[in-house]
């Protein structure tokens, strides 16, 4: 099995990036700003003034009102990837950060304003994805013993707890609004597709059933109501890949299943949609799409 879950293009790339947000209802696309580096992977603030997003292994904040970015402090992890996830208070962001030591990435915790890092998880390599809504619990991929799955871990650290155990790649868990279920991506078909299960492993069902895709990082609306996930052409990628700079497409369906509809299509993939960007009103999310610089 190839190594999938390898530093998110941590250095420089000669490409623009392009953040951007979309209304689900009108489908009306907004610009918000370029930028002649990469950045990846927007967090909506709770009280909507602002977006978090990782660039060049750090974590920076952009004010929609000032249309500016500053960098936040993160101490010495300063090699973030793109799996960062705001604490439900919004008080602390987690982060997933390759170690000095081995290059292995461990989740840490810090202030959002900023501040030292605390290790979360010493087992890795592990990748954050998701932060239960009573501040509780984090949610993971991880490789344990040469397979990737999802995995649990109190937000205060201690012992983590596993949930699923199929061959192949487990990726991308997030909780639902109201911290029943978690929503995941797993190969286990075949193709990959995004699946549910409740937050205690239990009930793993299929959620997505399209033969023309891969479907990876699905993130549920505050109301509970929506699902966006992004989706790569079947045969443009293996299905346990989830490579930059492809022409994908941002998919929404119901959170309670159903057929899903494209929102937009772009240029991306890696770095576009990874951790939850919904604003806090459940119309709009932010995403990152790309263009090659010349």
């Amino acid at each position: 099995m190839n190594r999938l879950k390898e530093p998110r293009r941590i250095e420089a790339s000669p490409i623009i990036s392009i953040l951007e947000t979309v209304d689900i209802h009108s489908g009306k696309r907004r610009v918000l700003a370029e930028f002649d580096h990469l950045i990846e992977a927007p967090n909506w603030t709770r009280d909507g003034s602002r977006l978090i997003y990782n660039s060049r292994g750090r974590l920076y904040e952009y004010d929609l009102a000032a249309g500016s970015s500053r960098e936040i402090d993160s101490g010495f992890a300063i090699q973030c990837n793109n799996d960062h996830v705001l604490s439900p208070d919004n008080d602390r962001v987690a982060v997933s950060h390759h170690t000095h030591e081995d290059g292995q990435s461990r989740i840490y915790i810090f202030p959002l304003e900023g501040g030292q890092p605390a290790l979360i998880t010493p087992m890795a390599p592990s990748y954050l994805h998701g932060w239960s809504p009573d501040g509780g619990t984090l949610a993971y991929c991880a490789e344990r013993d040469g397979q990737y799955d999802i995995y649990t871990i109190p937000a205060a650290g201690g012992i983590e707890t596993q949930l699923t155990d199929a061959p192949g790649l487990n990726d991308g868990p997030e909780y639902s609004p109201d911290g029943r279920h978690i929503w995941f991506n797993s190969v286990r078909s075949g193709l990959m597709q995004v699946w549910r299960m409740n937050a205690d492993g239990s009930e793993q069902v299929r959620m997505t059933f399209e033969d023309d895709s891969n479907n990876w990082f699905p993130h549920v609306s505050p109301d509970g109501q929506w699902v966006v996930y992004i989706a790569y052409r079947k045969g443009d990628v293996d299905p346990g890949d989830h490579p930059a700079n492809k022409q994908v497409e941002l998919r929404l369906m119901p959170a309670a299943g159903g057929e899903s509809r494209t929102i937009v299509q772009l240029f991306g993939g890696q770095g576009t949609l990874n951790v939850n960007s919904w604003a806090p009103d459940s119309r709009t999310f932010a995403f990152v799409s790309y263009r090659l610089s010349e």
